[in-house]
């Protein structure tokens, strides 16, 4: 791992702010801040916790469960609060819901993933945070509740047990059951979340005519701040995978990945899309697309088997291999292919395929520049063109910290810009009342840019706090903006953090005979420097 402009190692960075008398209290430092059990590692890093697994489901899923007990154990407290304010039912319910439909789904059609959520699950209860197999269900499942609960209250009937605890309920005449969408709008109503911007380019578009892309994260600050490590899988079966992603998660959630196999991949959501069908979870699809995708066809045919339409997206996927991009418009019966040697595709949260547009979704922004995707739209075509031909990982950082607002044709960071800020946004021009609140908590968290040259070492760079650096802090955004008060005590800061690459854990996992040999080497080297300074 290295940070603009610096060519060392995670490890070597560290000493590099020390003198050398320092050195002591800099390996206290590290040892500290260097986790290591059986089929597990973990550290901090600019804001990032890493973690790095390994072994068959079992016990990987045990060792990323073990060392992210603490964290789940605060995840679940924000779930507790989020749900009951969104939708006014106990987070209990929504866990034994998501858990008894989607539970024995993921069980039958994914008995590999299944086996590693329990052993997450069994890790997390040995590091100290007593969840149950519904509850890790729900969160792996959790940006596809919306879509789940919008026919909850049809098929309720089909599960006895939760029709009589829950039939009164959710029941089709109240409407309740359909989800709070975004700015608190019913999910029928005005579909599902937007979240995040992206681009994929290859060929004239790139400065070595090889592919590179870059996305960000924006979503509610409460929940998209869990989203904060960096996950480096290394399964018995399949290829390994470095992603983005919270504690607890098999796969990425804000869709982020890197393949053994050359592959790299994002997406950005489908705004608006309203459409469901209870087959498998968006979750386990994307997982096993890139644990055993070889090629953009398999990855496709991944992704589209089996699809319940929940969190749609428009996925953008790189073969590095043969220098291919692919974006796939994924709606419910409608999927829209496109495959390029040369040149580029965007994500707005928009989606080209006019049947999707108007078949599966409802309050789209497409064509409104006054919102963010037809904003977003306008500015991503602009950024492409202006950089064609000399798109690096330099630029693609600068493509996603963009802050020139095309409505209002200035630099302004706001909801409609590449950077998200809709926590600095007035929404003056809110065209849909809808839609999220005035200085709502809401916007990039981060940053991520990949090219295929980091692809082939598996390995990407990555911001957190924000694309651009811009500093969040609490307790001054609440005192500023009391309405959202009731949030400070499950918001975190986010000081400003460099760029940072990342690559897979190369070192052995535990009882690591190399790591014992240095750290002897360097005791002696400590105890010579203290004599001859004694000497001196």
């Amino acid at each position: 791992m290295s940070k603009t402009g610096n060519s060392r190692s995670a490890t070597d960075s560290l000493f590099f702010r020390f003198s050398f008398f320092d050195f002591y209290y800099v390996i206290f430092f590290i040892i500290y801040y260097i986790m290591k059990i059986k089929n597990g590692t973990r550290y901090e890093l600019n804001g990032w916790t890493y973690l790095s697994i390994r072994g068959n489901p079992s016990e990987r899923g045990y060792a990323h469960g073990y060392m992210i007990a603490k964290e789940l154990n605060d995840i679940f407290k924000m779930l507790d609060f989020n749900y009951y304010e969104d939708y006014g039912y106990s987070r209990e319910i929504f866990s034994e819901i998501v858990g008894t439909i989607w539970g024995p789904i993921i069980q039958a059609n994914y008995p590999e993933l299944y086996e590693e959520i329990e052993g997450i699950k069994k890790g997390a209860n040995a590091g100290g945070c007593k969840i149950s197999m519904d509850d890790i269900i729900m969160w792996n499942c959790y940006v596809s509740v919306d879509s789940l609960f919008s026919v909850v209250p049809t098929i309720c009937k089909n599960y006895p047990v939760l029709q009589e605890k829950y039939g009164h309920l959710f029941n089709e005449d109240s409407g309740s059951g359909t989800g709070h969408g975004e700015g608190g709008s019913s999910y029928r109503a005005n579909g599902g979340d937007d979240h995040c911007t992206g681009f994929m380019a290859v060929g004239s578009y790139t400065k070595d005519g090889k592919i590179i892309c870059g996305h960000n994260t924006f979503d509610n600050f409460m929940t998209g701040q869990h989203f904060k490590y960096i996950l480096d899988i290394n399964p018995s079966k399949g290829a390994r995978i470095l992603m983005q992603t919270a504690p607890g998660n098999i796969s990425s959630e804000t869709d982020f990945y890197v393949t053994s196999n050359g592959i790299m991949c994002t997406e950005t959501t489908i705004g608006g899309f309203n459409k469901f069908e209870l087959k498998d979870p968006i979750a386990c699809r994307i997982r096993t697309a890139m644990q055993y995708g070889k090629t953009l066809d398999e990855i496709k045919d991944f992704l589209v088997t089996n699809n319940s339409g929940d969190y749609a997206n428009a996925w953008l996927v790189g073969d590095t291999k043969n220098n291919i991009i692919m974006r796939v418009e994924l709606g419910l019966k409608y999927v829209n292919v496109e495959k390029k040697k040369d040149g580029c595709f965007i994500g707005f949260n928009g989606v080209y395929d006019p049947r999707i547009r108007n078949l599966e979704c409802s309050n789209v922004g497409h064509f409104d520049i006054r919102r963010h995707q037809g904003a977003r739209h306008v500015r991503l075509t602009q950024l492409m063109e202006q950089h064609k031909g000399k798109i690096d990982i330099k630029i693609a950082e600068e493509i996603m910290a963009d802050h020139y607002d095309i409505y209002l044709n200035k630099i302004n960071p706001s909801s409609r810009t590449c950077c998200s800020h809709y926590e600095l946004d007035d929404r003056a021009f809110m065209s849909d009342p809808g839609r999220p609140k005035p200085f709502q908590p809401r916007g990039a968290l981060d940053g991520k840019v990949c090219d295929t040259t980091l692809c082939k070492k598996m390995g990407f760079r990555a911001r957190w706090g924000s694309s651009c650096g811009t500093p969040f802090n609490k307790t001054e955004f609440c005192k500023n903006n009391i309405i959202w008060a009731d949030q400070e005590p499950y918001l975190y800061d986010r000081p400003n953090e460099p760029w940072t690459e990342f690559t897979i854990y190369k070192g052995k996992m535990n009882n690591d005979k190399n790591i014992t040999k240095k750290k002897k080497k360097r005791e002696m080297q400590m105890k010579k420097t203290k004599k001859s300074k004694l000497n001196m």
